[in-house]
């Protein structure tokens, strides 16, 4: 099977807090106000992506990997997780704010939902004036005192809440508790899971005067009650891989591309490029593709070498 740089087509996701920056800002064809996330790329059951570009046209991201695992994946990453593609992309848009959660680690999601757990991160690409993350505690808590906190509607009072701007990273590990704020369009990299645990929800009714499920019980011995330092400082230096994020479940790294950069990779993961802001192309065996703010790529494993040119900024992901 001939391999080369793949585009998937974007699972649009409606979302009570959504809104239309996801059409207007990254181009993507969304025809309502409440459209949430584009899920770039995943494997996640019930939400498996279409190749959109080339000879795999119209096959899907886990034909390929059935057909071709190592040369998809990478040697380091069939070893570790089988045929399983262990990350998922997306693009979100939070119009409202979302509602605060928790995602539980490996051991409690495989326990409770045989899957994986939920370690992730984030990147603002855009932000309005004023627009804010929640991001754990303020200070360290426990169990009883958050319970006590949640009953009495005062939540909000315990959490860690930030101010952010384009360009801005945070990592999230299981158990931080967390929320997108309104007003920010945000590229997001996690582990392959769709399990989250709803603590709180603004007491936001739906269209149909619902509110929407909440999980305090299951989100317990989730959360790490700890305060953490979740931003992630990071260096900006011109047509280099400047690490945001190295941990066992990925690599995130920012390219700032101004002209162009070869890159000579080993054959143990494949990457991924989110095209964060700018364009740019992939320069591949003759064949020049080319990918504007918001769209996402997938390199396989078994290319070793190829081209980028051009003026963006690029998140890149691979797994050590």
């Amino acid at each position: 099977m001939y391999l080369y740089p793949l585009q998937f087509v974007p699972i649009l996701k409606e979302r009570i807090w959504g809104g239309e920056k996801l059409k207007t800002l990254l181009n993507k064809s969304i025809s309502s106000n409440t459209t949430g996330e584009s899920w770039e790329l995943s494997a996640v059951e019930g939400d498996i992506s279409v190749i959109s570009n080339g000879a795999l046209k119209g096959k899907t991201l886990v034909d390929i990997i059935n057909a071709s695992p190592i040369e998809v994946l990478g040697s380091s990453v069939y070893e570790t997780f089988g045929k399983q593609f262990p990350l998922l992309f997306k693009l979100l848009d939070a119009r409202e704010d979302l509602s605060i959660q928790v995602h539980p680690n490996d051991a409690l999601a495989q326990e409770r939902h045989s899957s994986f757990g939920k370690t992730e991160m984030w990147y603002v690409m855009q932000a309005d004036a004023d627009a804010r993350l929640i991001v754990g505690f303020q200070k360290d808590s426990n169990a009883a005192e958050y319970v006590a906190h949640l009953d009495n509607k005062q939540l909000l009072s315990l959490l860690d809440t930030v101010k952010v701007k384009e360009g801005d990273a945070f990592f999230l590990e299981t158990g931080t508790v967390h929320a997108i704020g309104a007003g920010l369009v945000i590229a997001e990299i996690q582990q392959t899971s769709d399990i989250t645990y709803r603590l709180y929800d603004f007491d936001r009714k739906d269209a149909n005067g619902a509110t929407r499920e909440l999980h305090i019980d299951l989100a317990l011995d989730a959360i790490n009650y700890n305060k953490i330092d979740t931003r992630k400082p990071y260096t900006d230096l011109v047509n280099e891989s400047n690490t945001i994020v190295d941990c066992p479940y990925f690599t995130t790294n920012f390219i700032p591309l101004d002209g162009e950069l070869l890159v000579d990779k080993t054959t143990a993961s494949f990457r991924v490029y989110m095209c964060v802001a700018g364009s740019f192309t992939i320069d591949y065996d003759a064949v020049s593709y080319r990918y504007e703010t918001g769209d996402t790529v997938l390199i396989p494993a078994a290319i070793p070498s190829y081209l980028l040119n051009g003026k963006a900024s690029i998140l890149e992901i691979y797994i050590s």
